[in-house]
């Protein structure tokens, strides 16, 4: 599985920002998906996951009720939907997939269960 990360950019304080993640071929339906950002002289950190059919998620309490997590299978591409941004969201945001249909959430909080990552994409939240 590739994945290519987009939708990154410049944004004030108090705006939003949608994430995608394209995926390459035909099990993307047998993954889950998460988002992870890195900060700036910070290491890699959870923000979000989804099951393999979007039925369950889980957030990081940084980002509970101003991100949301959602996915396309039919398209093979999972979101990140960020709003009310802050300064602090700051980060090279990463999407990562770990095969399986497991039906908990929590299981694919951890970077180390994610067998593929993406390239990242670099959001800047301007005060």
């Amino acid at each position: 599985v590739q994945l290519q990360a987009s939708g990154g950019g410049l944004v004030q304080a108090g705006g939003s920002l949608r994430l995608s993640c394209a995926a390459s071929g035909r099990t993307f339906s047998s993954y889950a998906m998460g988002w992870f950002r890195q900060a700036p002289g910070k290491e890699r950190e959870f923000v979000a996951t989804i099951t393999w059919s979007g039925g369950s998620t889980y957030y990081a309490d940084s980002v509970k009720g101003r991100f949301t997590i959602s996915r396309d299978n039919a398209k093979n591409t999972v979101y990140l939907q960020m709003n009310s941004l802050r300064p602090d969201d700051t980060a090279v945001y990463y999407c990562a997939a770990r095969y399986g249909r497991a039906s908990n959430p929590v299981l694919t909080t951890t970077q180390s269960v994610y067998d593929y990552w993406g390239q990242g994409t670099l959001v800047t939240v301007s005060s």
